[in-house]
């Protein structure tokens, strides 16, 4: 069993940033990749960002800029950065075990609680 938490959400107005913090506990592999997710009112989960054992990043389209992923493995922790943030990043975000970098939730071993961002124009 893998035990995510994920902190460093809040409300902040459009432009602003936030570090999202994941810290994993329990039986995690760190041969495995971690990722994050992100879930918008009355939308699916969609992935967000992805790193794999050797810090190889995988962002989907459109992300991969204003979001930054980053992990210190040794201390079970992994990171979002979010710079320039929009009214359209509000959402649920969740740190999630993605042995594959897939980015596919379908393919998601363990889920944290999630964190809500909310952002404000």
């Amino acid at each position: 069993q893998v035990y995510l938490a994920e902190s460093g959400g809040g409300s902040v107005q459009a432009g602003g940033s936030l570090t999202l913090l994941c810290v994993a506990s329990g039986g995690r592999n760190n041969r495995h990749g971690m990722g994050w997710f992100r879930q918008a009112p009355g939308k699916e989960r969609e992935g967000v960002a992805a790193i794999d054992k050797d810090g190889l990043t995988t962002y989907t389209d459109g992300m991969k800029g204003r979001f930054t992923i980053s992990q210190a493995i040794a201390e079970n922790r992994l990171y979002l950065q979010v710079n320039n943030l929009k009214p359209e990043d509000t959402a649920i975000y969740y740190c999630a075990v993605d042995r594959g970098c897939q980015l596919d939730p379908d393919d998601v071993d363990y889920w944290g609680q999630g964190t809500q961002v909310t952002v404000s124009s």
